[in-house]
Formats: C-alpha cells, structure tokens, sequence
C-alpha cells in the first residue's frame, strides 16, 4: 500500500475513533523498536492503535506476529518513557471502502 492510501486510511481511523469518544493522545510514535500509528484516551484506558486498511482481503492478517511484537515491545517504550499508570491495551482499527472496523484487545 503507498504512503498516502496508508495517510488517508489513518486520517479517516482517526476521525473514526473521536466519532465514538476517544481522545486522541499522539500519532506516529516512533522508537528504535518500531511506530504506533494512534495513541487515544477511552474511558481511563490508554489505547495503542494500529491501522490497517485494504480490499480484497482481510487486512487484520497484516498483523503479523513479528509486528504485534515490534508493537509490544514499542509499546513497553512508551508506556516506561511516559510513566503510564493507567490501564492500556492494543487495539486495532480496520478501514475498508472509508467504513472502519474497530478490534479490541488484538494480543489476545
């Protein structure tokens, strides 16, 4: 996928995410380690979001293992660097077609 289909998908998971109450915290965070695409606030919980978008297949697939533990590990960074205390989860939003798919809890 080029860079701006993957800027417009995570424009419009962004939009998503307000639309249903979030915060949004930060974007493109990155570490030595690897980027989360949308840090948000939902409810007291901190959510680390990652965006996938694409047609004609299931883009949640994209989500490899290699890349959940570059998420992780990228994520352990953040929360240390930040002195996070609150509850936090990695999430992930899908955009297919402009609709977005919100999953919960993606390390489960």
């Amino acid at each position: 996928m080029s860079r701006s289909k993957g800027d417009r998908a995570e424009e419009r998971a962004v939009a998503f995410l307000v639309e249903q109450g979030c915060r949004i915290v930060a974007r493109n965070v990155t570490s030595r380690f690897g980027e989360i695409d949308i840090v948000a606030e939902y409810n007291g919980v901190l959510l680390f979001v990652e965006v996938k978008s694409g047609r004609g297949f299931e883009p949640i697939y994209n989500i490899t293992p290699a890349k959940l533990a570059k998420l992780i590990r990228t994520i352990a960074w953040y929360v240390q660097k930040h002195r996070i205390e609150t509850p936090y989860r990695l999430d992930a939003v899908i955009v297919r077609n402009g609709a977005c798919e919100w999953v919960e809890n993606i390390t489960l």
